[in-house]
């Protein structure tokens, strides 16, 4: 497919975005972090049914997806949108990734499968990384910000690895996220005196759900048919990366010492383990 590399770029720069498209969102104070989750999910929503419904065949189940991952994805969006009150998107992006990632090599683990040395050390250079970035100082990110971003990160593994294989991926992620609107509207409800959105809060979400996650998941599967799971896996590095020079570029954001750090321990831990698993296969 020789479309594949615009299309993997595409969905990366989209996933990187919504890290931005929260923190610009909440740190002008336009919208709060309940309404973010709420509107991200139901335009993502929208937009992934309308991409379903526009294709010549139907998709099969009729209603797709289940409410265990409806549940895994509402766990996921909103310990993100909190955490990013306090944190900024590179810190917030590297935080998500490391937990993805370590989630699904710990279940592999679990499942029994024996890693290689080289994933060992790579798992231990992440873990590491993460922990380096939590050890007390005045550049450590907020201790319950950066909590809730690893929640969100374990949340999001938990999710992808019940998609994992699915024989209709955006179809599934369509119904997953229209099961997770009542569960976000739910949460809107109950946080209701302290909800405030104006009109520029709404336009951040609705660009994150309808644009970068809705529109960023639907470019991403389809990059998918042309990349192998290695290297679909690897390229994902780059969406902290991607993340961080938004941060600074774009919001102003200062990269720390122990940010960059941090970033080479997980990144690389990641890389490595990824690159071992490669070799056991």
């Amino acid at each position: 497919m020789r479309a594949a590399p615009l299309l993997t770029t595409t969905a990366l720069v989209a996933f990187a975005a919504n890290s931005l498209l929260c923190r610009v969102a909440l740190r002008s104070g336009s919208i709060d972090a309940a309404s973010f989750s709420t509107v991200r999910i139901a335009t993502g929503a929208a937009m992934l049914l309308l991409l379903v419904g526009l294709r010549r065949a139907p998709a099969k189940p009729r209603w797709p997806g289940s409410w265990v991952s409806a549940a895994a994805l509402f766990l996921y969006a909103v310990p993100f949108s909190f955490a990013y009150l306090r944190l900024g998107a590179a810190t917030g992006a590297l935080l998500l990734f490391g937990a993805v990632q370590i989630t699904m090599v710990l279940a592999a683990v679990l499942r029994g499968q024996r890693p290689r040395p080289m994933q060992w050390a790579g798992l231990g250079a992440a873990f590491g990384g993460l922990i380096y970035l939590f050890l007390p100082g005045l550049s450590a990110p907020a201790p319950l910000s950066a909590a809730l971003m690893l929640a969100a990160g374990i949340a999001w593994g938990v999710y992808s690895l019940r998609g994992h294989g699915t024989a209709d991926a955006l179809a599934e992620t369509a119904g997953n996220f229209a099961r997770a609107v009542p569960l976000v509207l739910l949460l809107a409800l109950a946080t209701l005196p302290a909800l405030h959105a104006r009109p520029s809060g709404i336009a951040w979400a609705a660009l994150s759900g309808a644009v970068a996650s809705g529109l960023g998941y639907a470019v991403w599967y389809q990059a998918l048919r042309a990349l192998t799971s290695v290297t679909a896996a690897v390229v994902q590095l780059a969406v902290p990366v991607l993340a961080g020079i938004g941060g600074v570029a774009l919001l102003g954001e200062q990269l720390t010492l122990r940010l960059a750090a941090a970033a080479v321990l997980v990144l690389g831990g990641i890389g490595m383990t990824i690159l071992g698993r490669a070799r056991a296969a």
